[in-house]
């Protein structure tokens, strides 16, 4: 009979490195081998070599893991790579919430990307659309032919559409939208080739100059959703009650949903929890970074991506949608060591299944920050995970790390100059 898993391992952050990569092993039935690229630091320069230009060696950032993740009754371990303190924390301490309501619920859209080819110096550019769409079936045809394999997958060319912009500072544009499926993969080199494959169809229909010929970031037809409901009592701590923390977390929510100036950081605060699981699954977080923040202005007025509500027995409801161009194959998923193992760790099977996991992190990062900032504030806890950074910074080592900073946090002065003076205190001792 098989064993039960589950993502909640208390105590995981007192663990030695390798007690936590034990557990990690344990959970995702990773082999010797893989525990060792983990230890290892796993990109050799000569793979990293065949990956960009000009290699000169690697760069490193700590990978750590988020715990008591509950996706759709499925346990997660959630691997997350990122240099800044208190996210991985943050994270697995909404998740630790999100259980009292059942965990996360996701669902997605198909990988359907949009490549966009701009035709310009087109004659009649309303009756130039209706061409284009009159020659959907040749265009779909020739575009699929580009990549049989797949469509072998039942990925390809789906759809066609034309839009016109009447008004750009060149004159009208035609521009057409092609939808390609792209199943596990993410799909950028799949959908530029199919684009500039039919280019010279369309300056044939439309007797116009085609320029650019590639994707678009703005994935609106490639969603990830999640939705969490907090019972009240499970927000209650210190002095706060569970339903003055629902108040401020509602006060902050509509703050953002007001003010592009708050919308900025409140979304920078959900990208922190989904950028590290998109670096650390080797997919493109620039790509997802630019679709997310223009989903955020979609409405021609930047917004926040997600919404946060009171249910009518008082408990927070909160929720998110946004563009979630990641995949499986292809780029560094199949090339880096350790983008591999943190694919294994995740036991995620498919794209789709991908970007419902990056979506439920980016909602319990951002509950992590409104909870927080709602009540005692962003600093409390974030400098005290902070503290032992600046501790290092100010030359200590080993066991001191955590001593000085310990101190700095019992007198409330998180300061590289504070730390060189308690360093030359314990020296003096």
């Amino acid at each position: 009979m098989e064993v039960l898993r589950s993502s909640r391992v208390p105590g995981f952050y007192r663990l030695s490195v390798d007690e936590r990569l034990q557990k990690v092993g344990e959970f995702a039935g990773l082999i010797s081998e893989e525990m060792d690229t983990l230890r290892l630091q796993g990109l050799p320069v000569e793979v990293a070599d065949k990956m960009i230009e000009n290699v000169v060696g690697t760069f490193e950032l700590p990978l750590g893991i988020a715990v008591n993740f509950l996706i759709n009754g499925k346990p997660y371990l959630i691997p997350m790579a990122i240099e800044e303190p208190s996210v991985v924390a943050a994270a697995s301490f909404a998740a630790k919430l999100a259980l009292q309501g059942g965990g996360f619920f996701t669902n997605s859209t198909e990988s359907v990307m949009i490549g966009q080819i701009q035709v310009t110096n087109v004659p009649n550019p309303f009756g130039a659309k209706v061409d284009i769409l009159a020659s959907k079936e040749e265009i779909i045809r020739i575009a699929n032919d580009q990549d049989p394999l797949l469509v072998s997958f039942g990925g390809g060319a789906r759809d066609v559409e034309v839009r016109v912009l009447d008004d750009t500072l060149k004159g009208p544009m035609v521009i057409v939208h092609l939808l390609v499926d792209t199943k596990d993969a993410m799909g950028a080199n799949a959908t530029n080739t199919m684009c500039e494959a039919v280019a010279h169809v369309i300056e044939r229909i439309t007797g116009g100059r085609v320029y650019l010929r590639i994707l678009s970031n703005l994935a609106v037809r490639r969603l990830a959703r999640a939705r969490v409901v907090i019972p009240k009592e499970a927000l209650a701590f210190s002095e706060f009650s569970g339903e003055e923390v629902i108040e401020g977390i509602l006060e902050a929510y509509a703050f953002a949903a007001a003010d592009p100036y708050r919308a900025a950081t409140h979304n920078k605060g959900i990208m922190n929890g989904i950028d590290p699981v998109v670096i650390a699954t080797g997919n493109d977080w620039r790509a997802i970074e630019a679709g997310a923040h223009a989903y955020a202005s979609y409405t021609w007025t930047y917004k926040p991506l997600t919404v946060w509500e009171r249910d009518k027995n008082g408990d927070l409801v909160g929720s998110i949608e946004l563009p979630m161009a990641v995949g499986l194959v292809g780029g560094a998923t199949k090339v880096h060591p350790t983008t591999k193992v943190a694919i294994k760790i995740l036991g995620v099977s498919s794209a789709r299944e991908l970007a419902e996991v990056i979506a439920a992190v980016g909602l319990a990062q951002n509950l992590a920050a409104l909870r927080a900032l709602a009540t005692e504030g962003i600093q409390r806890g974030h400098m005290s995970l902070h503290a032992r950074n600046v501790a290092a910074s100010a030359g200590a080592t080993g066991e001191l790390i955590d001593v000085v900073a310990n101190k700095m946090v019992e007198e409330g002065k998180i300061r590289l100059d504070r730390a060189k003076e308690i360093l030359k205190e314990l020296s003096g001792e």
